[in-house]
């Protein structure tokens, strides 16, 4: 398997390599099938589609390549924590779980329905994998944190993921936990910020200006990496390096496009959250894969 199980010894982790060609079409493949599998879901209901778009190479990543996890151990004591803090992008992690086989993919058909398990914002009660539910903004980090700092004073070398979405950094309890995870030198924690520049009602930096971005986590004692958040190579060689540097906590500002793989979508805040009608479901999953194609092609040439 991809992941790395709690079978196994937490000290043999792979050194850190660049990604094959083949390795890097796989996850492509990966992350575009997850497109087209929110694609379906939506055939029952309305969803934020475009956060989970620009965030799903990211997230195909964490749990391909770098996250200690078992699916089939779900509440692993040592297994790292990956929490989605801006819980609405929840479809991308949805989609990546059921590939990863923490449930049936039959599930994600439910989606809209009446006591589904794939509510529209997640819900540790309802599926393995979830760890923490999430919806309104804010909460994930200063959770995260908490659970870090917990694996600090029980010894415990697990690490936490948290996804924060650019929008959500307005939210003033982000700069609390980012204050306290400074001073606390919580180094396995690790931040990334899904940074596509648009929330519900149009362009960050319009709403509420959150640049410079960077020199305010670093302010606060945190150590600041940018990537490009659809370069499959960035995000592996990044994450691969968490800590970057001993005693600090680790924050990845990540480029990313709104609605990343829907071509006509792409870019505009009308796709933060979408009601798709019906006969434009099949259209926008051909859009999606002739996207797909067209990446893996660049992959082999």
């Amino acid at each position: 398997m991809s992941y790395i199980s709690s079978n196994e010894d937490l000290r043999s982790i792979t050194k850190i390599k660049k990604l094959t060609k083949d390795e890097i079409e796989s996850l492509i493949s990966k992350s575009y099938n997850c497109r087209v599998n929110i694609l379906k879901m939506m055939r029952n209901a309305e969803g934020h589609i475009g956060g989970a778009f620009s965030s799903l190479d990211i997230i195909t990543v964490l749990y391909n390549k770098i996250l200690r996890h078992d699916p089939k151990n779900p509440r692993w004591p040592d297994r790292d924590r990956f929490i989605l803090s801006a819980g609405h992008k929840c479809l991308a992690l949805y989609t990546v779980l059921a590939d990863q086989g923490y449930f049936n993919e039959e599930i994600l058909w439910t989606y809209g329905q009446f006591k589904t398990r794939v509510a529209m914002h997640p819900e540790e009660k309802l599926l393995p994998g979830i760890e923490f539910p999430t919806g309104s903004l804010g909460h994930g980090l200063p959770v995260g944190h908490a659970i870090a700092l917990a694996a600090k004073l029980d010894k415990k070398n697990y690490r936490v993921f948290v996804m924060l979405g650019d929008g959500e950094c307005q939210e003033g309890s982000i700069w609390e936990a980012a204050m306290s995870a400074g001073h606390y030198k919580t180094d396995n924690l690790v931040v990334i910020i899904d940074k596509n520049g648009l929330q519900v009602n149009g362009l960050t930096r319009d709403i509420m200006n959150i640049s410079p971005i960077e020199d305010k986590f670093n302010a606060f004692g945190w150590e600041v990496k940018k990537i490009d958040g659809h370069d499959f190579n960035q995000i592996y060689e990044v994450l691969s390096v968490v800590p970057f540097v001993k005693g600090k906590p680790s924050c990845i500002v990540a480029n990313t496009t709104k609605c990343k793989g829907l071509t006509f979508a792409e870019g505009q805040f009308q796709y933060h959250h979408w009601h798709c009608e019906q006969d434009k479901i099949d259209d926008s999953i051909e859009v999606v894969n002739n996207v797909c194609r067209k990446e893996l092609e660049k992959i082999g040439k």
